[in-house]
């Protein structure tokens, strides 16, 4: 095992959720493991903090239950052998957080139970055949509701009144694209707003993007919520303020690398929710009688230092709708 996929005791949480020690395996304490998204649980951030509260407030606490970690980095190959090595773990239970996640370990167990969670089309990804009677080993929570992108595309609207034209920036290599274009395309038809596709492959071609986005007379641009795209939030954030072009992004973390307003479910709550699902599995559900959630909490968040640097003022009908300001 190398020592820096493991969490021993992370310094924000260590007071309240102590792991146990390999040599209290012996008994019945529950095995759980954890395939994340980025390279570490101070770049997931509140999503780890989220998912570890859900255990503690089901009182898993120190001596009920094992958790084992690993962070990928967005690395296809680190997926891949990272899911081989927790199933080989022989866990009671898997939870994959996002899409790239819960395939890989779906593809690495068709036995183990399977949790995923923030995952976008759990019918596309193939992890379910049916949302309401999942077949196999796995269920979970989804990340998207049939209104988020008529809402979150109508929230840009108000938040720009002259906007005609959008811009969709998008990483060419996330294979789990497709219900995010159709759904921005079908809500910016609605809304009689022209959209405009800009793909990039790696992070020399998020400059060029941007440049075709100037060109083309964007007002205004949205993304997917694909890993590569978070882990260079901060480098997309500070490229779009520099070009004065409005950011709608999918979560807080997203926000604070300088996007101007985020519309998602609520990601820490849907993290924190997986516990539930884990504590059903031990106490003896199968996943296929647990249907697969989708959200039903969404967060509108607004930055407005971003909004004041692009020149914007917030009307305030759209700012009292806001559950939060990030700065």
């Amino acid at each position: 095992m190398r020592r820096r996929d493991f969490i021993i005791l992370l310094g924000s949480v260590a007071a309240s959720w102590p792991l146990v020690g390999r040599a209290q395996q012996a008994g019945n304490i529950p095995k759980v493991a954890v395939l994340w998204r980025a390279g570490s649980a101070e770049q997931e951030g509140s999503n780890f903090k989220s998912l570890v509260k859900g255990f503690n407030d089901l009182g898993y606490g120190e001596g009920r239950i094992m958790l084992e970690h690993r962070f990928p980095n967005e690395a296809p190959d680190r997926f891949k052998s990272l899911a081989a090595e927790l199933v080989s773990w022989s866990a009671d239970v898997l939870i994959g957080v996002g899409d790239s996640a819960a395939i890989y370990l779906k593809e690495a167990s068709a036995t183990t139970p399977l949790i995923f969670v923030l995952v976008a089309d759990p019918l596309g990804s193939k992890l379910v055949d049916n949302l309401a009677q999942p077949a196999g080993n796995a269920t979970g929570l989804s990340s998207l509701g049939a209104e988020l992108f008529s809402k979150r595309m109508a929230l840009l609207k108000e938040m720009i009144p002259s906007l005609a034209k959008v811009g969709f920036l998008f990483n060419a290599n996330d294979q789990n694209l497709r219900p995010y274009m159709e759904g921005t395309q079908a809500a910016s038809t609605q809304l009689g707003l022209t959209l405009q596709t800009f793909e990039w492959h790696s992070v020399n071609d998020i400059g060029p993007a941007f440049d075709a986005m100037k060109r083309s007379g964007v007002q205004a641009f949205t993304t997917n919520p694909d890993g590569m795209a978070f882990a260079h939030r901060a480098l997309i954030g500070q490229i779009a303020l520099a070009r004065n072009l409005p950011l709608l992004v999918w979560s807080r973390e997203a926000l604070k690398g300088g996007a101007m307003m985020s519309y998602a479910a609520e990601q820490d709550t849907i993290c924190q929710h997986a516990a539930v699902f884990v504590d059903k599995i031990l106490k003896g559900a199968k996943p296929a009688e647990l249907p697969v959630e989708q959200p039903t909490k969404f967060e509108f968040l607004i930055n407005p230092r971003a909004a004041k640097a692009l020149g914007l003022t917030i009307p305030e009908a759209v700012l009292k709708r806001a559950d939060a300001t990030v700065e």
